[in-house]
């Protein structure tokens, strides 16, 4: 039985950057202190044939590895309880983590939103970094290995893996959420966890897709509301699948109260809802979903705008169209007309050609004198959602009260660490989750060295 003094149960974001932290720890002390020094027997452990799968299909394959923004204005996007991640923040900020990607020689880029990728705007590029940093006999990476057990023992961990029983001082559990099983994250952590004795907080899907009622015909739901993989476009549906909204704002509604306002891009796809800005909104919306409550999404087509504003454009509309003919029909400027000539004409100048079609068929009491209301109230009773086969990231994990936020070691069982995204820690899109699985992944080794 092989004997090491740290395992790294999981090979994606937070182990390969907790095995690259004790690579640099190790290069760094060789510096100053040059003669015998050695560093400590460390293994990582991967169930899938290469390590970093996610990673290389975080940002739709281009990784936005983190962001520039510093705590202040970091932390208001992490979730439920941001200030468990301070310590691990302030130990490995985002600069901290663009100086070190730099250091090793990935040049990184700063895009719209200050959301920072690699300047080949390649994921894979990432991976193949922090593998290639970790590598040459500093950490043995052993892939293929399916860890089946963890257990505490009187001199360190025994950890049951298909090829073979590896024996450690102290382990990291870095095996992820549930999210995007396909790349090997299907919740070993959290059994793991358990089998230790602590406690898991509800999982749920977060930054994923809302699906709009009456978007997919006969929509069939399996556990907790998910939508099932089987899906067929209603008429709406198919006619809003590739839109892009730019520039809109949404509101998510749980029974009638407004609870969380974005603004930004909106997409249409063969999923539902989705984008930035409902990603950011989706946490709640699935969590009151499964919760049985009433979930809506409002889109406001028009924020830069006021009901007056959009009304005088209207009116200055109406007064031209006296000698337009839209179609077969001719266009009336009666302010009261639901001539759908007229309406095609209007709606012709104020939302793209796609969307025309679908807004017309959601509000079928829309005239001249409304329109200018439904273009900043459009009404969506959101009924389901996209499940952990394409969410971003699991909301819900190891509880926050049974791990020490100033290492990441567990409270209950001395010598057992965790990191990343199986713990109850989840942000928003831009680069936030990805920076958390640095974070947690560095002090949790960083105390590990002691």
């Amino acid at each position: 039985m092989e004997k090491y003094q740290i395992a790294i149960v999981g090979g994606g974001a937070a182990g390969l950057f907790a095995a690259a932290f004790a690579v640099k720890s190790f290069k760094e002390k060789s510096l100053s202190s040059p003669s015998g020094l050695t560093l400590p027997h460390i293994i990582l452990l991967e169930k899938e044939e290469r390590c970093g799968r996610k990673i290389n299909i975080t940002g739709k394959g281009c990784c936005n590895i983190t962001n520039t923004r510093m705590w202040d204005e970091f932390s208001p996007h992490i979730h439920p309880q941001a200030n468990f991640l301070k310590s691990a923040f302030f130990g490995m900020s985002t600069s901290d983590t663009i100086n070190f990607f730099e250091s090793i020689g990935l040049p990184l880029t700063v895009e719209r939103g200050q959301r920072v990728y690699p300047k080949s705007m390649r994921a894979a590029d990432v991976t193949k970094a922090l593998i290639d940093y970790i590598s040459g006999g500093l950490v043995k990476i052993q892939t293929s290995c399916i860890v089946e057990k963890i257990e505490k023992s009187p001199d360190g961990f025994s950890i049951s893996t298909n090829r073979g029983n590896v024996k450690s001082d102290k382990v990291i559990i870095t095996t992820g959420g549930l999210s995007y099983p396909a790349t090997g994250s299907t919740g070993d952590g959290y059994k793991f966890a358990k089998s230790l004795g602590h406690s898991v907080e509800k999982c749920f899907p977060s930054l994923t897709a809302l699906i709009p009622k009456n978007y997919f015909k006969d929509l069939k739901t399996e556990e907790n509301f998910c939508a099932a993989s089987e899906r067929t476009f209603s008429q709406i549906g198919k006619s809003l699948n590739g839109l892009e909204l730019k520039n809109v704002s949404a509101q998510l509604m749980v029974n009638g109260n407004v609870i969380q306002e974005e603004f930004g891009d909106v997409d249409f796809t063969d999923g539902g809802i989705e984008g930035p800005i409902i990603f950011r909104v989706s946490r709640k919306g699935v969590e009151n979903i499964i919760n049985g409550q009433k979930v809506q999404l409002i889109l406001d087509l028009k924020p830069a705008l006021s009901l007056q504003q959009i009304n005088a454009r209207i009116e200055r509309e109406m007064k031209s169209l006296s000698s337009v003919v839209y179609g077969r029909y001719q266009a009336s400027n009666n302010i009261n007309s639901s001539n759908p000539s007229t309406l095609r004409y209007l709606l012709r100048k104020m939302l793209p050609m796609q969307m025309i079609k679908p807004f017309i068929g959601m509000n079928k009491d829309l005239s001249v004198k409304n329109l200018a209301e439904h273009l900043k109230y459009l009404e969506f009773d959101i009924v389901s959602y996209i499940g952990y086969d394409r969410c971003v990231v699991t909301s819900g994990g190891v509880s926050l009260k049974e791990v020490s936020h100033k290492t990441m070691e567990s409270r209950l069982v001395k010598g057992l660490f965790f990191a990343g995204e199986v713990l109850n820690l989840d942000g928003d899109t831009g680069g936030y989750n990805l920076q958390t699985a640095f974070s947690t992944g560095a002090l949790a080794m960083q105390n590990c060295l002691l």
